[in-house]
């Protein structure tokens, strides 16, 4: 029998997909639907099957969303309604999490070996905040991950090209960020600070199977 991971994961739903309306004007970006389903419905129960520990933040129409996934084996809801997408990193209880936690996103169809991504965070020696690349997918704008040739990222952008997508998943140890850099709301100025300090890695396995749904386009070529 499959054991759960005894670890945290957070799914960041906040946002209000702007680029998804005139869908996304009555619902948060997270319900929209997929297969019979939701968006974050989806990604729930994919990672009750693996995790003891299920965190969501919520902001755009929270109150909407929280009832729709209280009873989907959620531990903590987060309001982070007006506030950056790293606010909950050092405002919230997460902060104080001395462990390694896994980040993720509503609008990210994935399919994940938890355990080998967790295997490969201690392999690469615990660093602050490890990335889950991709590889490029054609008609999908990312950010593109430059490393050395010790996995340590030295620059997130849109300037350079890379072989590898910052996929927007990451495993990252909220006690020792906090420890370690100064609080901000947005992830891109966390990473910049840990880029600094040589706390940010690339993982060296890649997700196979991943999509961003950012449009209604992509959401109706996925369905």
């Amino acid at each position: 029998m499959f054991q759960k991971l005894n670890n945290h994961v957070i799914i960041m739903a906040a946002g209000r997909g702007l680029r998804m309306k005139p869908l996304t004007d009555s619902i948060p970006k997270a319900m929209a639907p997929i297969k019979g389903s939701t968006l974050i419905a989806n990604g729930i129960n994919q990672l009750s099957k693996n995790f003891n520990n299920i965190h969501i933040t919520v902001g755009y129409k929270g109150a909407l969303l929280a009832r729709h996934v209280i009873d989907l084996k959620v531990n903590t809801i987060f309001n982070t309604n007006n506030k950056g997408n790293s606010w909950w990193l050092y405002n919230t209880l997460i902060k104080s999490i001395d462990a390694p936690i896994f980040v993720l996103t509503c609008d990210n169809i994935f399919e994940i070996n938890f355990k080998s991504y967790l295997d490969d965070y201690y392999y690469n020696k615990s660093p602050a905040c490890m990335i889950l690349p991709v590889n490029p997918i054609k008609g999908l704008d990312g950010d593109y991950i430059i490393e050395n040739d010790k996995n340590v990222i030295t620059e997130i952008t849109r300037k350079k090209k890379s072989e590898y997508y910052c996929s927007g998943l990451q495993i990252l140890n909220p006690f020792k960020i906090n420890k370690i850099t100064k609080s901000c709301e947005n992830f891109q100025d966390v990473w910049k600070q840990l880029i600094v300090l040589n706390e940010i890695k690339k993982s060296n396995l890649i997700l196979k199977k991943w999509y961003a749904v950012d449009t209604l386009t992509q959401l109706n070529n996925l369905n």
